[in-house]
């Protein structure tokens, strides 16, 4: 591997004798790619919009792994013929109306921005930064193509994914490697690890917590960490999700100074008949007021990189009417990290460590 302050790292050597004559395919400097990816988005709230969409996500063998011949005639006949409706209302009681997007469009690019400007100041022109959804657009195809046309020998994939799930993460590695085997000249590919233990990440989580906290007039009796659930055959297979959300919570419960009593974890957007991890928050919120008197409680959502459909519909509105019609009184949604400094510091750090190597 060439030192990063090599004439090397400028341009691609020449790779064959007639690379001078006019006839042979332009070679672009040599640059490093960062591609940050997240779940993905709707294009619009319509039915035709909202079904494209939630055809791809639901036929995904990561997502929903029933046999084919099983699912696809309830997912084509029945359940894309109903949910579109309903998810497209969903949307648009969040959607960014001045942009036109998704909240989740909206941040995603905010945090990209963000990330370009801190790599562009360490590394110059040798990186070239920018995001991709794995479900709608852009698509991870299209910028991995737009990467190597820019000159990207090696790409860092990102998934802004704190933890891993199959569900998730690997489904996001699944189409990068995918959008590599259409490329000629492949680049070299690193994919970054989960993060859901890094110090800098736990530090965040605590920062944005303590600060909504001093905002609350009324303090609450309990913090639920709300994440994203999987069906709980997925842990007996192998699925390292469940455990690396509880450490999550564990290490933020040090970092906080706080003891059980004031801390929980639990897991939403239960989809299908099937057992998901446990206790279900929507469900757990009800029990709190109901069995165990809480009146204040506060609900984060660390296994989002940035807030979306998942958190600003369902956690801010779903969830905090199940509290109150249980008699809670006070129900404070925490964002996500989304654009936050330190969070976007966080990102930093680990897209530096994992370029070791590449660039100094």
């Amino acid at each position: 591997m060439f030192d990063a302050q090599s004439p090397a790292e400028t341009e691609r050597p020449a790779t064959c004798p007639v690379h001078a004559n006019k006839d042979h395919p332009a070679i672009k400097p040599a640059r490093v790619g960062i591609l940050v990816a997240n779940l993905g988005t709707p294009d619009a709230t319509d039915y035709w919009s909202m079904r494209r969409y939630l055809n791809e996500f639901l036929s995904d063998k990561r997502v929903i792994d029933y046999s084919a011949w099983l699912w696809q005639p309830l997912l084509q006949l029945v359940i894309l013929t109903k949910r579109p409706f309903s998810s497209g209302a969903a949307y648009k009681s969040i959607w960014n109306e001045e942009a036109n997007e998704s909240p989740l469009m909206t941040i995603t690019k905010a945090q990209t921005a963000a990330i370009r400007k801190q790599m562009v100041d360490r590394y110059g022109d040798d990186v070239r930064v920018d995001f991709c959804m794995r479900y709608g657009n852009p698509s991870t195809k299209s910028k991995v193509r737009e990467m190597v046309e820019a000159g990207c020998t090696k790409i860092l994939f990102f998934p802004l994914y704190p933890h891993y799930a199959g569900a998730t993460s690997a489904t996001a590695n699944d189409q990068f490697f995918r959008a590599l085997m259409d490329e000629k000249w492949q680049p070299i590919a690193r994919v970054v690890e989960p993060y859901f233990e890094e110090p800098a990440y736990i530090e965040a989580l605590a920062q944005s917590i303590e600060k909504a906290y001093a905002e609350i007039e009324i303090k609450p009796e309990m913090l639920i960490c709300s994440y994203h659930g999987v069906p709980e055959r997925y842990l007996r297979e192998g699925d390292p999700y469940h455990c690396q959300c509880q450490k999550t919570t564990r290490l933020l419960k040090e970092r906080l100074g706080w003891d059980n009593t004031q801390i929980k974890t639990t897991f939403q957007s239960r989809f299908g008949p099937e057992e998901w991890l446990k206790p279900y928050t929507v469900k757990e919120v009800a029990r709190l007021a109901e069995e165990d008197g809480l009146r204040h409680i506060a609900v984060c959502a660390p296994a989002f990189s940035a807030d979306c459909i998942e958190t600003l519909e369902e956690i801010n509105e779903e969830i905090k009417e199940s509290f109150e019609e249980a008699g809670g009184e006070h129900f404070t949604y925490i964002p996500c990290l989304n654009d936050d400094a330190a969070h976007i510091d966080a990102l930093c750090g680990v897209i530096d460590k994992n370029l070791k190597g590449w660039l100094g």
